[in-house]
């Protein structure tokens, strides 16, 4: 039934994406499974991976609209931060819903695969997780391993798709190389890959060989041009760390910044909307600074509260904050790039990296060598310009909506 449903998903995609110019409200893949192909999961035994993300445009949970529609959910499986989203840690541990009753599998843990035991429980696996458009999100890796475990226990899959936070259309950054592979990024995508979860999940299933028998069911009414704020969708933080679609639309450039011995503002109300340390000169950083189109550059400071990642905790940093200006002409990316090449220009012997998770964040090792050997931003970034054109003509055969 089901791999004779997934020319259905594909025209309803197209349909959805092709109404002239009136724009429909966005309906996440939840609803339009509700509504439109129920039959998928009816009579079945269903688990889901999700997280506080996975609602309708009213809020409502998929667990509550699920069971409200005579679903039988016998599991449910969570990712990094847990089923409530609100966990900032390693090793979550299993737990029981308390509203149903349900079990919760936690993939963040000891285990980060699901096991035959698990699997045994359910005939068909939902998932649902709002994605953040950066590729350094560990989202999209829990759901390769669900499909990988659900093609060995062939049990089916139905990714519920929402739209990409950031607009389905600009792609940046560095390509990933496979040697530098990890659980914060499998794919081999640029830092901003413009894809959804959905679009992504067929690209793994066939670039990574997994071969599941996997089904998207699209965000019905979203095109590649808009953003979140243009989908009428309700923002539900899908970390802890990111409040709100400004700090979204800078994470593909400042997440690099995680793993240098600056804070990007966790434990604040701003994270990655700035970069901060005690040793950091603002205004001199600033001004080493090229104009960077679709972006403003300030000075500020922050005091961080209880950092998940033990930055300066309770001390008042000074810091660059970020604002965008023109969604279409920005690239953060860039904008990181520059910014670590002006610190390393004003801060020479200040700046250190976490050599590791900044080249799995990168994708590459080249880009902390550039930086340490001085390279200009310019020749770092022209260097990514044929992964980019390459990748984006091997995605549009994963692509659903125009």
């Amino acid at each position: 039934m089901i791999r004779s449903f997934r020319l259905c998903v594909l025209l309803l995609a197209t349909a959805c994406a092709s109404q002239g110019g009136t724009r429909d409200p966005v309906r996440p893949g939840i609803e339009v499974l509700l509504s439109d192909s129920i039959h998928l999961v009816r009579g079945r035994r269903v688990g889901i991976l999700t997280n506080q993300t996975g609602v309708d445009r009213t809020g409502k949970s998929d667990v509550d609209l699920l069971r409200e529609s005579g679903i039988n959910l016998t599991a449910i499986f969570s990712p990094e931060h847990g089923f409530r989203g609100n966990l900032d840690r390693e090793n979550i541990r299993d737990t029981v819903d308390s509203a149903t009753g349900v079990p919760i599998f936690s993939l963040y843990g000891t285990v980060r695969t699901p096991t035959p035991e698990m699997l045994a429980r359910v005939d068909v696996l939902l998932l649902d997780l709002q994605d953040i458009g950066g590729r350094p999100y560990t989202y999209i890796s829990t759901i390769l391993e669900v499909m990988k475990a659900a093609r060995e226990a062939g049990r089916p899959v139905i990714v519920l798709d929402r739209p990409n936070p950031i607009g389905g259309e600009l792609v940046q950054g560095p390509m990933l190389d496979s040697a530098f592979s990890s659980f914060v990024g499998m794919l081999p995508v640029p830092l901003r890959h413009g894809l959804t979860i959905g679009e992504l999940a067929r690209f793994g299933n066939a670039r990574q060989g997994i071969d599941a028998d996997l089904v998207v069911i699209p965000a019905a009414g979203w095109r590649r041009s808009q953003w979140f704020d243009e989908t009428g969708l309700p923002w539900v933080r899908p970390s802890p760390n990111m409040p709100n679609l400004e700090s979204a639309t800078h994470y593909p450039g400042l997440v690099l910044f995680e793993r240098t011995n600056l804070s990007v503002g966790r434990g604040t109300p701003i994270a990655f909307q700035v970069i901060a340390a005690p040793w950091l000169d603002a205004r001199r950083v600033r001004e080493a600074l090229p104009a960077t189109p679709g972006a403003a550059v300030r000075d500020t400071s922050v005091t961080p509260v209880e950092p998940s990642d033990g930055k300066y905790p309770g001390r008042s940093l000074t810091a660059l904050r970020f604002s965008v200006t023109d969604r279409s002409r920005y690239d953060p990316t860039r904008l990181a790039v520059e910014v670590l090449g002006a610190i390393r220009k004003v801060h020479p012997d200040s700046l250190a990296f976490e050599a590791k998770g900044f080249d799995e964040r990168a994708g590459t090792d080249r880009l902390r060598r550039a930086i340490e050997g001085g390279v200009p931003a310019e020749s770092t970034w022209a260097a990514w310009q044929p992964g980019i054109e390459t990748f984006q003509r091997e995605r549009k055969a994963f692509l659903i909506y125009r």
